[in-house]
């Protein structure tokens, strides 16, 4: 059976959950939201070198809190992570967060990228991510843009403008499976000088350009000396099911999901990369065959990932005082 995607082909195809995004294009960066009905299970894998993340600790399996309310992808380096901090505000406001006595505290775990050399006006007087967190909040709907947008906004690639990226596949079984990701790597989504994206193996229908693959594989990639110098790099991400999972298993998803960042970006999981994925689970449909099921969640939400990476790409879009192209206009 040929897999399809949902019918947005994004992250919120998988039911209970939306996605908001903020951008400030002077300074040349966003955040990125998603928000489930109700609290979701969480994991986290962290595979590169150079990770930026909040609230990380608390999604290993053997910790107390294995539901949370909201993650969060920023740009801003260490200041983005201040975006949390305004989602996890406005969550309060409504009503939302873990019950400790008469105080709700909303658990918001994210991460960030680095994107503050990408020829943007960083001269702000206060941080500005805690107020385009709060909103990307208010901004969390069903359907959403992609490309240059929310923590994709000032992302780059080594030889491209990045981006943020999205897609989703229905399994046989019923669970559907998304990937959101905010695009910031040291390396290629294309390969070499051509067109062809690393990740056009898993492309279905017509989903990021439909060229197919590439004829030529160099051994060695090209990389940027700016890039290698600045440690201006990560890519970050989410893949979401409505399968019932535990922490546990939500941690083995994001294991497994990173392996689209490796067949979407060349080379992926670097030193100079904070590369990670946060795994949620909804619960709103049980496992029938717990070893299968898990088996083909992991296998789609890595080919989900592959399939967002390349969107992200392909949807990029121009603006004043970017450092290198975009996909389209090449």
């Amino acid at each position: 059976m040929q897999a399809k995607p949902g019918s947005r082909n994004l992250i919120t195809d998988v039911a209970g959950l939306t996605v908001g995004n903020a951008s400030d294009d002077m300074i040349k960066t966003g955040c990125t939201v998603l928000l489930g009905n109700e609290p979701f299970t969480c994991g986290v894998s962290v595979m590169g070198g150079a990770p930026g993340s909040r609230e990380t600790d608390l999604l290993a399996p053997d910790k107390t809190v294995e539901q949370v309310d909201a993650l969060v992808l920023s740009g801003g380096s260490a200041f983005g992570l201040d975006a949390a901090s305004g989602v996890a505000d406005s969550l309060r406001a409504q009503g939302r967060g873990f019950a400790v006595g008469d105080q709700l505290v909303p658990i918001v775990p994210g991460a960030i990228l680095f994107d503050l050399l990408n020829g943007g006006d960083k001269a702000w007087a206060s941080n500005p991510y805690k107020a385009l967190g709060q909103q990307a909040l208010s901004a969390a709907a069903a359907n959403f843009d992609l490309g240059s947008i929310g923590a994709g906004t000032g992302a780059t690639t080594a030889n491209l403008k990045g981006g943020l990226g999205s897609a989703s596949v229905v399994l046989p079984s019923g669970h559907t499976v998304g990937a959101l990701v905010a695009v910031n790597a040291l390396g290629s989504a294309t390969v070499a000088d051509t067109p062809h994206f690393w990740a056009a193996p898993f492309e279905i229908d017509d989903e990021f350009g439909s060229l197919g693959v590439s004829a030529t594989y160099p051994a060695d990639p090209h990389l940027p000396d700016t890039k290698l110098a600045s440690h201006a790099n990560t890519t970050i991400g989410i893949v979401a099911t409505d399968a019932t999972l535990t922490q546990a298993q939500c941690t083995r998803l994001a294991t497994a999901a990173h392996d689209g960042y490796a067949r979407a970006l060349v080379p992926s999981h670097t030193p100079m990369d904070g590369d990670l994925i946060f795994a949620a689970a909804t619960g709103a449909t049980p496992l029938a065959n717990p070893i299968a099921d898990t088996l083909y969640l992991g296998h789609a939400a890595a080919t989900a990932m592959a399939r967002a990476i390349a969107r992200a790409i392909f949807h990029a879009t121009p603006a004043e005082t970017d450092q290198l192209p975009c996909w389209s206009s090449l």
